[in-house]
């Protein structure tokens, strides 16, 4: 379900094995996920927490 999304990795993340980052689908929901574990679980907001969350840290 989740593969057939379009996933986003931040532009701070270097691709380098200590590089902690987060992969996010945006959609009708707001899917986040360990871009080291792609595979792995995957956390769901809706639109609108997600929108609050990022003018929070924004």
């Amino acid at each position: 379900m989740f593969r057939e999304r379009s996933w986003r990795k931040s532009t701070y993340s270097n691709d380098t094995i200590e590089s902690a980052c987060v992969e996010v689908s945006l959609a009708q929901d707001a899917l986040v996920r360990d871009s080291k574990a792609t595979d792995g679980d995957v956390l769901a907001f809706s639109i609108s927490a997600w929108q609050a969350f990022v003018a929070r840290v924004a």
